[in-house]
C-alpha cells in the first residue's frame, strides 16, 4: 500500500502540476481539500481524470462517497487497491 501511496502522491503533483512539492511534503493522511494540500473543486475533476487513466477507477462526480474517497492519499490508495482486485 505504501508503494501505492507514493504512486498517488506522484501523480497528484504531476496532474495539477504542483510546483515545490515533493511528494515527501505530502502526508499520506492529510486531507488533500481546504485544510492540509488545500486542493479546489477543479483539481479534483483534473485528479479524478487522472485517477481514471492511470488506473482504470471511475467515481461518481458529486457523491458523498466520492468526497470520503478524495479525503487523503491513504483514502485513494484504498480505494485504487480495492478497485484493482475486482
Amino acid at each position: 500500500m505504501l508503494q501505492l501511496e507514493q504512486e498517488i502522491k506522484e501523480l497528484i503533483i504531476s496532474s495539477l502540476a504542483l510546483e515545490d512539492i515533493t511528494p515527501q511534503d505530502i502526508d499520506a493522511s492529510d486531507a488533500l481539500f481546504v485544510d492540509g494540500l488545500g486542493l479546489d473543486s477543479i483539481d479534483a475533476l483534473e485528479l479524478g481524470l487522472a485517477l481514471q487513466k492511470r488506473y482504470g477507477v471511475s467515481m461518481s462526480a458529486d457523491s458523498e462517497q466520492t468526497r470520503q474517497h478524495f479525503r487523503s492519499v491513504q483514502a485513494l490508495a484504498a480505494f485504487v487497491a480495492a478497485h484493482r482486485a475486482h
